[in-house]
């Protein structure tokens, strides 16, 4: 008996069907309704293929906190080139605890000014991306601009011609707190009160701060990355002429699928004035960069689609295509009566 009524449960199980099948003699296929389903096949496909792309793309996740570490240094990355002479100038840092930093890191090489063809087409594409972009950190993040060179082209100098610039490059570690990296004239020396420059020597007929910075950044290098102050040139109308710079430094940690990396972001304002102490225009000439570091510390991180969310949409996408071919077939008369 109970044999009999699991076969009855089962037979009934079998017959129900919540979407009754329509035997093949009572429809009537049409050029249209295939024409249509044709096109909503083809463009359920393109949905799909443009969905893959969605999913392939990537975006940037912005993180702000309290940047906790103060007892690290900081790395300053330099390479600037002034239109004078290496025994002329000095270059050297003075944070706002009154600490001059060791620049024994810093290369003084003698070169010329003039910016040689290869160079200076590496620096005017560094400077038209600049301008091209207003905000140009979500393309570095993610591309690291494959398409720019890793670093600077060598220098061609030629051995006889006269080298009356100073080309200063290298790296210094400073403290993590405000300062003031300068370039003026005569070497830095200690003093009780602070410190100064040996500039008694240098006669003012040879003061001449025009400049060209090839590159400054903080923190670890990122090879491709462009830096607000990349490829600068700036001509000193006089001798006696002040450049400065005023930067603020956010610390960035950058995760991506290239790369993680611990780095600094900075933007820069810049200022420049003619040194005339009768007209009141007071200061030392040269070029002065004043850093400042946020409290804040930016955590970057690339994210995309789950893969989850995916498949959620393409299955929203096939159930939209049989749904588009259920309405058609059901405003258009396919059902004949059986001879």
């Amino acid at each position: 008996m109970r044999r009999l009524t699991k076969k009855k449960a089962l037979h009934l199980v079998k017959g129900l069907d919540a979407f009754p099948k329509v035997p093949d003699s009572y429809v009537e296929t049409t050029a249209s309704g295939g024409t249509v389903s044709l096109m909503a096949f083809t463009f359920m496909l393109i949905l799909a293929f443009l969905e893959f792309f969605v999913y392939r793309e990537t975006w940037m996740h912005y993180e702000y906190e309290v940047d906790k570490d103060f007892k690290s240094k900081l790395r300053l990355n330099v390479d600037i080139t002034v239109a004078m002479k290496c025994q002329y100038i000095g270059a050297d840092v003075l944070d706002l605890a009154e600490t001059m930093v060791a620049s024994d890191g810093l290369n003084y090489e003698p070169v010329r000014f003039v910016c040689l063809f290869v160079l200076g087409r590496t620096l005017q594409h560094i400077q038209e991306r600049l301008r091209e972009e207003h905000s140009l950190q979500h393309v570095l993040f993610k591309s690291l601009m494959k398409d720019s060179p890793s670093s600077l082209p060598p220098r061609e100098d030629h051995p006889s011609a006269p080298q009356a610039a100073c080309r200063i490059h290298g790296h210094l570690y400073v403290n993590k707190v405000a300062g003031n990296f300068h370039i003026t004239v005569g070497k830095a020396i200690p003093h009780p009160r602070g410190h100064a420059h040996l500039a008694a020597l240098v006669s003012h007929d040879s003061y001449n701060f025009s400049h060209r910075i090839d590159h400054l950044s903080f923190g670890e290098k990122l090879h491709g990355t462009i830096n607000p102050l990349d490829g600068t040139e700036k001509i000193s109308p006089d001798h006696n002429h002040m450049f400065q710079y005023f930067i603020t430094i956010v610390p960035t940690k950058l995760n991506t699928y290239q790369i993680a990396a611990d780095t600094h972001q900075y933007s820069v304002t810049e200022r420049e004035r003619p040194i005339n102490h009768a007209a009141g225009s007071h200061g030392v000439s040269g070029i002065f960069m004043k850093y400042d570091i946020s409290s804040l510390m930016v955590r970057v991180t690339e994210q995309h689609m789950p893969f989850w969310k995916f498949l959620v949409r393409l299955c929203g996408i096939v159930v939209f295509f049989f749904f588009y071919c259920w309405c058609s077939g059901s405003s258009s008369p396919k059902i004949s009566a059986k001879k």
